[in-house]
């Protein structure tokens, strides 16, 4: 089983060293929605990661933030 919260954790101190998301404060998986909440300096997003590996939950995420 994978620990989705963690992975979420590791993720969001990547995207934080990054130009396009150095305002990102947190990402949070919300496990019984199967959404990744990320926080921003200026509000929040909502990610749809139901049915999601680890890494698919990565590329659904990283792919929300380049819109």
């Amino acid at each position: 089983m994978e620990d989705k919260q963690k992975i979420m954790n590791l993720l969001c101190r990547a995207l934080q060293a990054t130009r396009n998301a150095s305002d990102l404060i947190s990402l949070t998986y919300i496990p019984h929605e199967e959404h990744v909440i990320a926080k921003f300096e200026e509000g929040d997003r909502e990610i749809n990661v139901a049915m999601d590996s680890g890494t698919a939950m990565i590329r659904d995420v990283v792919n929300h933030l380049e819109c």
